[in-house]
């Protein structure tokens, strides 16, 4: 596996941003024929390539969502009870409805080896993150418009699937 040099990445991304958003636009809308086969091949095909902990963009430039299960199984770890971990660490998103962490990077990422301090009972949307073969799968392309900026892995499980759309298995 080869390091991620976001740098690259970012590079890529704003040549290509346009082309990949409107090519994730026209699948969620018309899928292929056997979507679901190049959706579980790509991903794995990603997996296969591509270590998070060589880069943890994710951690350090975007916030998850925590639901109130995440809020409780965290406080409990950290040995705090729910309100004092809102106070500390999150903050009500402008429609009230999703807590988000306070600061990025994560106060929960360790800049030194990209490693969550509490992997363990991080919360949901870490452990589903990059949300690449959650279900439905097209309920989740919309997702990829975003995370394609930020995550060399959307963004190559993007482009396996335009490969696999261009030569079919």
């Amino acid at each position: 596996m080869l390091p991620i040099n976001l740098k690259r990445h970012k590079k890529k991304f704003d040549l290509q941003k346009r082309s990949l958003r409107y090519f994730i636009t026209r699948f969620e809308n018309n899928p292929p024929k056997d979507f679901q086969k190049m959706v579980l091949k790509a991903n794995q095909e990603v997996w296969n390539e591509i270590d998070c902990l060589s880069c943890a963009n994710c951690c350090k430039v975007m916030s998850p969502t925590y639901d109130e299960a995440d809020i409780k199984r965290i406080s409990t770890y950290l040995g705090m009870n729910a309100d004092e971990f809102k106070k500390k660490w999150l903050y009500l998103d402008k429609r009230g409805n999703e807590w988000m962490n306070v600061s990025r990077p994560c106060q929960f990422l360790d800049l030194t080896t990209n490693k969550c301090s509490i992997y363990e009972v991080r919360p949901k949307d870490c452990a589903q993150f990059p949300h690449t073969i959650r279900r439905p799968i097209l309920d989740y392309f919309h997702i990829h418009k975003q995370n394609i900026e930020y995550c060399p892995a959307t963004m190559a499980f993007i482009e396996k699937l335009q490969e696999s759309i261009k030569n079919p298995i």
